[in-house]
């Protein structure tokens, strides 16, 4: 058995999703979407199907049989209170906030280290940028 070829994780690309709208035409659509905002580093804002939207950041999600008996949890922005919503509530959801993961990778921390020692700087701390 090789150890080292069992720590290697097979990497995924994600998908460059912030300014995208989706509305739910089937339930298929729906949950598709919505582990698509879970996976989202970013807040979202969810359109309810009585007209009201809702923007925060999802921080889970229970997937039921039925669409009344799966829910999406979030934190609403600038609100203090985590909220619950069930999926057969939700007409559709926009990504809306900025992905802090995006462009984010081990590939480009490396690249830019390497960029400032070929261009002789030294001493060199890479910082994460800040957020919003």
């Amino acid at each position: 058995m090789n150890y080292e070829e069992l720590e290697v994780a097979p990497g995924f690309e994600h998908q460059n999703l912030q300014g995208q709208a989706f509305e739910a035409a089937t339930e298929t659509e729906l949950r598709d979407a919505l582990e698509k905002a879970f996976d989202y580093r970013g807040d979202v804002t969810i359109t309810l199907k009585n007209g009201t939207s809702v923007e925060g950041y999802i921080f889970d999600r229970r997937n039921g049989a039925t669409l009344a008996q799966s829910l999406v949890r979030l934190f609403p922005k600038n609100e203090p209170h985590k909220l619950s919503i069930p999926y057969s509530e939700i007409a559709g959801l926009a990504f809306t906030g900025r992905d802090t993961a995006a462009g984010k990778s081990w590939e480009a921390w490396v690249r830019k280290y390497w960029e400032k020692k070929q261009a002789g700087e030294t001493n060199i701390e890479l910082k994460p940028e800040k957020l919003d």
